[in-house]
């Protein structure tokens, strides 16, 4: 049957209602803190900031918008409704983890996870919390495979987000190796919001169609629908490959291990109890996942370290010359201007040759040779934007 005004009208509310919720401007003030030590640390390391310190709360929304648009949608279409406890309760993780500062905890499969295991131990004990006590009253069963689903479409969104936002931008690092080399790595760390629609008991609205709720709670059935933030965090360190690379694969990972969440998911629509096993399967795949990544990185060298072939691409500052080259991460400048250079200071000098033109002989991630060449203006023979391996306490001294 076709929504009626009172549909439309407790949306507007519903909607609304997203801007009185405090993880809404909490991760805001997340973004910022998460740009500020960036912005600090590529200075510490490279006398110079690589992206804006704002670059993290630019990438806040944009995605996962569409991406809780597409969850609203699933929502509204299978009628998932989810108990206001758990709402409570993935709030109040959120908080608590953020507050470590270790963002990959922030995803999906930890959060939601957790609070289904949470939310099965005190409803089976009985265990009355004073903030979730009325909350926990409402629930007529234990479990609700509304919210396990949720929690592998969210799994799938973190994928999807890894895959297309995070491979971007990648931070530079100088680290030291276990042989007091200094070396390069490149780290990536988000926080996205993903506002989408749940629905929660009580409330006006009846349902729109003869098969919803398909996730029943109870018999008549009234809901009230609100627009929630969930926030998902990532935070990856590469040092053995090039980081599009590294972290395209980490997303794939998560996309496949959404789907097997979803899949038990949807199986504990017939068996309460699989909610359990998708918020384990959740929890110990995305943990699994994180460290085989760190395993791999260690068992393998260093990417960006020397080179013997030249002077190696660490990073490339936005609008530079070097961004302008069609210089990449990775590659290798093998001459400048004809003169073969193997360290920053003899790339510079060969420069100061040319004040008015740079050619460049550069070695690709594709195993290619080719040349770059461009005009340079007043200045730019100076600094290229072009970020190299090189001793800290070199920089320091130079600073």
């Amino acid at each position: 049957m076709p929504m009626g005004n009172g549909w439309v009208t407790e949306m507007l509310w519903g909607f609304g209602k997203l801007f009185v919720h405090p993880l809404f401007y909490y991760s805001f003030f997340l973004c910022l803190v998460l740009g500020y030590r960036r912005v600090k640390r590529e200075r510490k390391d490279f006398k110079i900031r690589v992206e804006s310190g704002y670059y993290e709360l630019q990438q806040l929304l944009p995605l996962g918008v569409l991406l809780g648009l597409a969850i609203s949608i699933i929502s509204l279409l299978s009628g998932i409704v989810i108990p206001f406890a758990a709402i409570i309760l993935i709030g109040a993780i959120t908080l608590l983890v953020s507050l470590t500062l270790n963002f990959r905890l922030l995803s999906p499969a930890y959060v939601i996870g957790t609070t289904i295991i949470l939310l099965f131990f005190l409803y089976e004990q009985n265990i009355n919390i004073p903030i979730l006590g009325q909350a926990m009253a409402e629930l007529e069963q234990p479990l609700y495979p509304a919210l396990a689903v949720i929690m592998g479409l969210l799994i799938i969104a973190e994928g999807i987000l890894i895959r297309q936002n995070a491979v971007h931008n990648t931070s530079p690092k100088l680290i030291q190796s276990n042989r007091g080399l200094t070396v390069g790595v490149h780290e990536s760390k988000r926080i996205w919001m993903v506002p989408f629609f749940l629905f929660v008991p009580g409330g006006e609205l009846t349902a729109p169609f003869e098969w919803w709720p398909v996730f029943a709670i109870g018999e008549n059935l009234t809901v009230t629908p609100l627009l929630v933030p969930f926030l998902i965090g990532f935070s990856q360190q590469v040092q053995s490959k090039l980081p599009y690379e590294a972290i395209r694969l980490n997303g794939l990972q998560v996309v496949a291990l959404g789907i097997l969440v979803s899949s038990a998911a949807i199986s504990s629509i017939w068996s309460p109890i699989y909610s359990v096993i998708a918020a384990a399967i959740a929890i110990f795949g995305r943990e699994l996942i994180s460290f085989l990544q760190m395993t791999m990185e260690k068992q393998k060298p260093f990417y960006f370290s020397q080179s013997d072939q030249g002077v190696l691409i660490l990073g490339i500052t936005p609008y530079s010359p070097a961004e302008k080259m069609g210089l990449q991460v990775g590659e290798v400048i093998k001459k400048v201007n004809g003169r073969s250079v193997r360290t920053e200071s003899e790339l510079y000098e060969a420069l100061q040759s040319n004040r008015a033109h740079c050619k460049l002989e550069v070695y690709g991630i594709n195993n290619e040779l080719r040349f770059e060449q461009r005009a340079l203006f007043e200045g730019e023979h100076h600094e290229l934007g072009i970020l190299f391996v090189q001793d800290k306490r070199r920089v320091k001294q130079a600073g």
